[in-house]
């Protein structure tokens, strides 16, 4: 029998933070929810951390999730931007850490590599891989792109979740897509 695994993936933000929750059944993953914790209109810095640590703790709460990947901050030009994304990152993992909730933080070119092949890609590219791996209908898929790159850093766990780096059995990601056709749709 296969055991179930629940990720929820988490994409840190002030205004948006994405989330997305992703069911996993032996080696197929399913996507159950996701969507965007809006901040814009709290002016005040810490009623929004507290905000996070709230929502963050009820989906939590809600979906169960054995584990949690969180992207990692990208290191910008402006120091008090990654000052504000480096709390709201805390809190959510003070939230998985409160509820018992193991961590994995992936860098975002890594969720890019393992979703597109491309560490570089754009959000639409990782979205659009999103939607083809997962069959995402379009009405999922009119969620902000703070969604879908939540949901794909835990695609992202998905794929590193007791296996060996994909390079290490693939040639390329055409070499990955050609070997596991029943997980791609065209």
């Amino acid at each position: 029998m296969e055991v179930e695994k629940i990720i929820l993936g988490i994409d840190p933000g002030t205004n948006l933070m994405g989330y997305g929750v992703l069911r996993v059944v032996g080696s197929k993953a399913e996507a159950v929810a996701l969507g965007v914790i809006d901040l814009h209109k709290m002016a005040d810095g810490y009623l929004k951390l507290g905000h996070i640590y709230e929502r963050v703790a009820g989906i939590i709460q809600s979906y169960l999730p054995d584990e949690m990947a969180i992207e990692a901050p990208f290191f910008g030009k402006n120091v008090q931007s990654m000052l504000k994304l480096g709390r709201a990152q805390g809190v959510a993992i003070a939230a998985a850490i409160q509820h018992d909730v193991p961590i994995h933080e992936y860098a975002p070119m890594k969720i890019k590599l393992a979703l597109t092949g491309i560490g570089t890609a754009s959000k639409e590219q990782v979205a659009g891989m999103l939607q083809r791996i997962l069959h995402l209908d379009e009405e999922q898929m009119k969620q902000h792109f703070d969604a879908t790159d939540a949901l794909a850093a835990a695609y992202c766990h998905f794929m590193q979740m007791g296996r060996p780096q994909t390079s290490a059995g693939y040639r390329s990601w055409k070499d990955f897509v050609n070997k596991n056709q029943d997980k791609v749709r065209r």
